[in-house]
């Protein structure tokens, strides 16, 4: 019998779980090479729920998009932690960095899953379509965020009633160059993309961060 949606999304629960503890790992010297095989199976799970679109319940969609956007803060840290190392600098205090994305990842859990308990289901559904923030630096090289961001706006759109006919392969661009025009104009680091309901209608908001 094959796996179903739920099963899938357990495993790759347990995988993004899994390449956090073996990067913590290569970064600390335990390990000469980081974990390309782990990273790989998160990154096909990933883009496999993306294709599903309307495909996974409401649950399941929310479930989805609460492990990529953790997966893609988590690689954030990574990525952060590797530039660190190749300049030298190997005082960057990763293993705290994940222990407080950890924690916090564990009290959002641990709300969530009371307010189910106290029939708060509504609640929920309200949280999801309030504002969506993802912070860029360099979009192309943060593939797995602007998926995330991509994955959030349709969802919003299909809640308003609005078409969710945007093409990734556009969006994808137009955040590129978006994130590259602000951030000369204000000269920035970082851009945040915001991706909120307004008077029914779906807004997707640049500002430098």
């Amino acid at each position: 019998m094959p796996p179903t949606i739920d099963d899938e999304l357990n495993q790759l629960e347990k995988d993004i779980r899994q390449l956090q503890i073996e990067y913590d790992t290569y970064f600390s010297g335990g390990r000469k090479r980081p974990p390309a095989d782990t990273e790989w199976r998160v990154k096909t799970a990933i883009n496999k729920f993306a294709e599903m679109g309307g495909k996974m319940k409401y649950a399941q969609s929310f479930r989805y998009n609460n492990l990529a956007s953790r997966y893609a803060k988590y690689s954030e840290v990574w990525r952060q932690r590797a530039k660190k190392v190749e300049e030298g600098h190997t005082a960057f205090a990763y293993s705290k960095a994940g222990r407080e994305l950890e924690e916090k990842r564990l009290a959002e859990a641990a709300r969530q899953h009371e307010a189910w308990l106290h029939g708060e289901h509504a609640k929920q559904q309200a949280a999801a379509a309030e504002a969506a923030k993802v912070a860029f630096s360099d979009p192309l090289r943060e593939a797995e965020k602007v998926q995330s961001l991509y994955h959030t706006m349709l969802e919003a759109k299909q809640k308003a009633g609005e078409k969710a006919d945007v093409n990734y392969e556009q969006f994808h661009k137009f955040v590129r160059d978006k994130t590259d025009q602000l951030k000369k104009q204000l000269g920035c680091k970082q851009v945040e993309y915001t991706v909120s309901v307004e008077g029914g209608q779906v807004k997707l908001k640049a500002k430098g961060a």
